[in-house]
């Protein structure tokens, strides 16, 4: 039986009305041996930690604030970056950083879901999402995004890749009039594209009706995020786009050795 512990501590200072949650709890078993001394994201490649890469967009983007949650080997990735990552190359504004620590906490990730409801007392009415184990140094963290995203009425807006080897039939399907992404059936007469793990997010999303975990996630509850999208998208309150940039799930160890291959 779960006892419940306190949500992580409330930020600094009150955070933006748009923040930033960098997902960097995962164990990354198919990465092993790797992974068994170095947590996934600070695993580097072409000469930087995984992480690093997003937390530079972000910065170029003009975002200061993000959240990082962890669990394996976290204190390595606090120990990597402390309270603010700084990148003068990019923005003479560090992006200050804050941390959602399952593992300590709990001993364990919380998944996707799970791992965002524990870091919602940390995070702003809205914010992007990502895995800290995605290589996409195309993808522009856009300012008009989030207005857009705003102005609507949506909970989630998702980047869909076109699918790699290792998930050919998809996640989601994607009506190109209206943008919403669509909870298709694999081999179906609509294509299905994989999600980037890249998105917005409205809190509102982990929040009844649609999420069953308390706010702050104060007892551990480990949950998926896919159940959470497919509700919302037969409301049509999720829309998506096409990100056709570079992009990979740096999930084995061969797909990192040929990123670093020249």
């Amino acid at each position: 039986m779960h006892t419940e512990t306190p949500a992580p501590a409330a930020t600094r200072s009150t955070p933006p009305a748009v923040s930033t949650l960098l997902l960097a709890a995962g164990r990354g078993e198919r990465m092993r041996p790797l992974t068994d001394t170095t947590p996934k994201p600070l695993l580097r490649v072409r000469g930087k930690p995984l992480l690093q890469w997003r937390m530079e967009a972000l910065l170029q983007g003009g975002f200061t604030h993000a959240v990082l949650n962890t669990a394996w080997l976290g204190e390595q990735i606090e120990a990597q970056w402390g309270a603010a990552f700084s990148a003068p190359a990019f923005s003479a504004v560090p992006l200050r950083l804050d941390y959602s620590r399952e593992g300590q906490d709990f001993g364990y990730a919380l998944e996707t879901a799970g791992g965002i409801s524990r870091a919602l007392p940390l995070l702003g009415e809205a914010f992007w999402a990502m895995a800290g184990d995605v290589f996409a140094p195309d993808f522009v963290f856009a300012q008009a995004d989030v207005q857009t995203f705003l102005a609507g009425d949506k909970l989630a807006h998702l980047w869909l890749v076109p699918n790699p080897e290792h998930n050919a039939g998809g996640d989601f399907g994607l009506d190109a009039a209206t943008g919403l992404a669509l909870n298709c059936p694999k081999n179906g007469e609509v294509p299905r594209f994989t999600f980037s793990t890249i998105a917005l997010y409205r809190r509102a999303l982990f929040m009844p009706p649609w999420c069953s975990v308390p706010p702050g996630n104060p007892r551990g509850e480990r949950a998926a995020l896919a159940p959470l999208l497919r509700a919302a998208m037969v409301q049509q309150r999720v829309s998506a786009a096409l990100y056709t940039g570079r992009w990979t799930d740096v999930g084995t160890p061969e797909r990192l050795a040929a990123l670093n291959t020249p």
